[in-house]
Formats: C-alpha cells, sequence, structure tokens
C-alpha cells in the first residue's frame, strides 16, 4: 500500500427525486474518478432533499435496505472505476428501525461493512430523532485498498470523542458527510459564527488527533415543508491536513469536486512532532463516560 492516496469528496445540490439523485451521484463519481480520487466521499442522505425539516410518517419510504438500490449502484461503479466509495444513506434495518449510516464499499466493490451515525440531533428543521435510532455499531476504521479511514457523519462532528476513538482505530482520514446549512433568517446575525464554529471544531479534530479530516456538504436552498423558510445549506466543503491546515476548500453555493492528496509521511512527520497521542492520560480519562461531574 502506497504512502500517498488521493481523496475526492462530492458537493452536490439535491432534488426531490430520488432515482435523478442516484443517477446524479453516480455520473459525478465517475468525474471523480478520472480526476484520479481512489477514495470517493458523498454528502449525508445523498439520496433525497433533507427531509428531517418535518415529522412525516411517510417519509420512512425513502429508507432502503443494506444492501439495496445505492449499494448495488456504487458496488458497480467503484469496481468499474476502481475507487473506494463512502455512501451515506438512509438505511432501513427492519421494521420500524431505521438509521442515518454510511456504507463503505472497496475498489473492487466489496462492502468494507457500514457506520451507523451515533449522535443524532433534534433541534427546529433537523428533527433526526423522529427518524433514525442511535447507531450501535461503535466508532470504526475500515480498510479501502488505497488506504485506512473512518466515517462518521454530520453531528457526530461537533464531538471530539468521536473524532479520537476513530482515529485510535488507525484512521488517517476521517471523513464527515453532512447537511448542514442555515435558517434563513438567522443567517445574517448568526450565519458567520455558525459557519465558522462547524470549520473550526473539526479542523481541531485533526489537530489532536494527527489525521486528515474531510468534510463533505450539500448545497442549495431546500424547502420541503411549505410555509416554512426551510434550510439553505452552506457547501463549504473542505479537506484539512493534520496541522488543520486547508488542502482543499470548496464554495458555499456551487457544485464541485474537491481533490486532495493524502500522505501518511507528513502525517507520521507531525504526529513525531506534535506527540497528542503519546502523551495522552488514558489512566486519568474514567470519568468522561459520565454524563455531568458534580461537585
Amino acid at each position: 500500500m502506497s504512502k500517498k492516496f488521493s481523496i475526492g469528496l462530492l458537493q452536490l445540490a439535491f432534488s426531490s427525486d430520488t432515482n435523478d439523485n442516484l443517477k446524479k451521484t453516480l455520473s459525478w463519481v465517475e468525474r471523480a474518478a478520472k480526476q484520479s480520487a481512489q477514495i470517493i466521499c458523498l454528502p449525508e442522505l445523498y439520496r433525497s432533499q433533507y427531509f428531517c425539516q418535518k415529522e412525516d410518517s411517510s417519509l420512512f419510504d425513502l429508507a432502503e435496505t443494506i444492501p439495496g438500490v445505492s449499494t448495488d449502484a456504487f458496488q458497480k461503479a467503484a469496481k468499474d472505476f476502481n475507487v473506494a466509495i463512502v455512501v451515506p444513506l438512509f438505511e432501513k434495518r427492519a421494521l420500524g428501525v431505521y438509521h442515518n449510516s454510511a456504507v463503505i464499499i472497496d475498489a473492487g466493490g466489496e462492502i468494507l461493512g457500514t457506520y451507523r451515525k451515533m449522535h443524532i440531533p433534534d433541534d427546529p428543521a433537523y428533527y433526526e430523532k423522529y427518524y433514525f435510532a442511535p447507531g450501535d455499531l461503535g466508532f470504526k476504521s475500515f480498510q479501502t485498498k488505497f488506504g485506512k479511514i473512518g466515517t462518521l457523519i454530520c453531528w457526530d462532528q461537533w464531538y471530539p470523542e468521536g473524532a479520537r476513538l476513530t482515529a485510535l482505530k488507525g484512521a488517517s482520514v476521517l471523513f464527515y458527510p453532512t447537511a448542514i446549512g442555515w435558517h434563513p433568517k438567522e443567517k445574517e446575525r448568526y450565519g458567520a459564527a455558525q459557519k465558522d464554529s462547524w470549520i473550526t471544531i473539526q479542523r481541531s479534530h485533526a489537530i489532536a488527533n494527527g489525521v486528515y479530516v474531510a468534510s463533505a456538504n450539500r448545497i442549495g436552498l431546500e424547502k420541503p415543508v411549505a410555509g416554512t423558510d426551510g434550510i439553505q445549506f452552506w457547501g463549504s466543503s473542505f479537506i484539512c491536513d493534520p496541522q488543520g491546515v486547508f488542502v482543499a476548500q470548496a464554495s458555499e453555493d456551487k457544485e464541485e469536486i474537491l481533490l486532495a492528496e493524502i500522505d501518511l509521511s507528513h502525517l507520521e512527520t507531525i504526529r513525531r512532532n506534535w506527540p497528542f497521542l503519546r502523551d495522552r492520560r488514558i489512566d486519568a480519562y474514567g470519568e468522561i463516560t459520565k454524563r455531568f461531574l458534580d461537585e
């Protein structure tokens, strides 16, 4: 396995037509592969618009099994183009049991495994607790043909514990497929700080763990609920290195492919000089598993 490999993030807009979204995303995977991406990551819940803006039991019909339509299509693409693909989807695990998941497919078309989103938000227009059971597979890494990666999903990106445990599993890249944006009426007052916080927390995971971080967001104004302002997804997908330095960064409003080279020699150099993993006081962290430490 090479000390270097390339990754690609797809920053896309999605319609209400699930079949069109599948066809469109497959075409972008092909484009990224032709631009030499070896591991390609899609945005969160790529197959539809972000439906969690309302609670509606009929929307469970959007869910699909693993294996299923998405995995079949991207397994073929992975094999045809010799790429590994991170496919985030609405998983139908069983009758009445659903997850927000990501399937990792290797370059030969093999499914390496599934990650289920661990942290489930419940905020205005982000009513995910209605749809998704919390992940029960833990934090994982996956050995692809090109390199070892981990994937978390959107709300997971705010939690240093998830990033740390995934890095400790040996991942050299943390992928964060994402669907995050502004409530339009709040953008002028809070928008800059919100987006900056989102970028800063993820860059901090890269620095604290000595890993690359790659965050793939969607774009566009989505208003699936009549009479509401919807969510304006802010794009700004990015890839940063183990010092938090931007390697690639996308716009707020354009469909793009972000490409970057992952250099394991650079990662090792940073970890030798910033030995945060060496100096961890693992004997002193037992209380981290408590909800809150009362005096």
